[in-house]
């Protein structure tokens, strides 16, 4: 089961990756994902086929509630999974192999060719990039925006001129040379190109995702740092000296970790953790906003209610996974039914006994049953806490 989650975990994260590069609204903060980003360790590649160590909090893992996970990253707190290399996916075919990565460099990720390695796509035969980095097909097939003669020859429609380079596919044309940083992209209109904004007053700029923080936007996604501040290793943000994880935040001072917005700072991971609120108890946020339950629980009302296989009465309600208990007094009943009064009543012969309907001569069996002890020592402390716990103020 740890091993499933480890792998679905992976696939989120690598997922998730993906659509916040996409992301150009983050004010600051590293370019994190959206269930966390930490510190990759990275493998031989040549041994591990593209595959890095990642470390992400090890409470992700829990799967029943009060039992927590013990991680094996660099403290109890973190826990090390098998993740793609920086520039390498999961492949659609084995999700096991992880491949070169062309999506940066190609909008259809290297359709109709072959990306060697991490954004060098390489067309087929007959195809060639054209300027959106699109591999498209080449006369005597077709011709992008034109026509083939039988020669092999491409005639431009108008408003487009043949490629300078290739003279394989046809562009479009402005009748006045684009800006800097500027491409036509149909006839008469010309944008900024990737990684660049349209300013008003200073043309098209390099945009950094997210901001620089304490330093300025030099190139797409390049920062250079004020002086005093420094990126720290496998971040692009510019921030103070930290003596904190702050993943998912922004290190102001070096005891200041800022979150971003839907984080909250964790003491234990000395980062920040998505935030849920109060609407995830039985099951751990996982993101921003997403809650997931514990085993034997599903997420309803704003929260993980447990599960129970059959109808728990008009006076009973499903307390734990597979228990049917009492609502008014919140005691478990298993195998019996609940009164109006939040009584459990039992079968004839059968007698309540912390949170089941047991026979008296079957009692003796539990002392030699070391697991079912453990069970119901948990229970009799739930027990006594739902009665009359709440009575009381405990101190540490």
């Amino acid at each position: 089961m740890l091993l499933t989650w480890a792998i679905l975990l992976a696939a989120a994260l690598e997922s998730a990756s993906c659509q916040d590069a996409k992301n150009t609204e983050q004010l600051f903060g590293d370019i994190y994902y959206e269930i966390g980003s930490f510190s990759l360790r990275y493998s031989d590649p040549s041994e591990r086929g593209n595959k890095c160590l990642r470390e992400v909090p090890a409470r992700y893992f829990q799967t029943t509630p009060g039992v927590p996970i013990h991680g094996n990253g660099s403290t109890v707190h973190w826990q090390r999974i098998e993740v793609c290399c920086e520039g390498y996916v999961r492949s659609r075919h084995d999700p096991d192999q992880c491949v070169p990565d062309c999506s940066t460099v190609s909008p259809s990720n290297c359709r109709n060719g072959f990306c060697r390695a991490p954004n060098e796509c390489d067309c087929f035969a007959e195809f060639v990039r054209n300027e959106r980095g699109e591999c498209v097909h080449t006369c005597p097939i077709a011709c992008e925006h034109g026509r083939c003669y039988l020669n092999g020859t491409c005639q431009c429609d108008p408003g487009y001129i043949l490629d300078a380079e290739t003279r394989k596919f046809c562009r479009a044309k402005c009748p006045r040379n684009c800006g800097t940083h500027q491409i036509c992209v149909t006839p008469g209109i010309c944008v900024c190109v990737e990684g660049y904004k349209m300013t008003p007053e200073m043309g098209c700029q390099p945009v950094c995702t997210p901001d620089c923080g304490h330093g300025k936007c030099v190139g797409p996604n390049r920062c250079e740092c004020f002086q005093g501040y420094h990126k720290r290793p496998m971040r692009k943000v510019c921030e103070a000296d930290c003596y904190v994880s702050c993943e998912n935040g922004f290190c102001e001072s070096r005891n200041n970790c800022q979150c971003r917005d839907g984080y909250k700072y964790d003491v234990d991971t000395t980062s920040c953790l998505p935030d849920c609120g109060d609407s995830c108890g039985n099951g751990i946020c996982i993101a921003p906003g997403v809650c997931k339950c514990f085993e034997g629980y599903e997420y309803r009302e704003l929260n993980c209610e447990p599960i129970c296989e059959r109808d728990c009465g008009h006076n009973g309600k499903c307390l734990e996974p597979g228990a049917c208990g009492c609502k008014q007094t919140q005691l478990i009943c298993r195998g019996g039914i609940c009164d109006q009064s939040g009584r459990c009543i039992c079968p004839i012969g059968r007698s309540h006994f912390i949170d089941r309907c047991i026979e008296v001569q079957k009692l003796t069996e539990l002392e030699t049953d070391y697991e079912q002890v453990e069970h119901l020592n948990l229970q009799l402390r739930r027990e006594f806490r739902a009665l009359i716990g709440r009575h009381f103020q405990f101190k540490h």
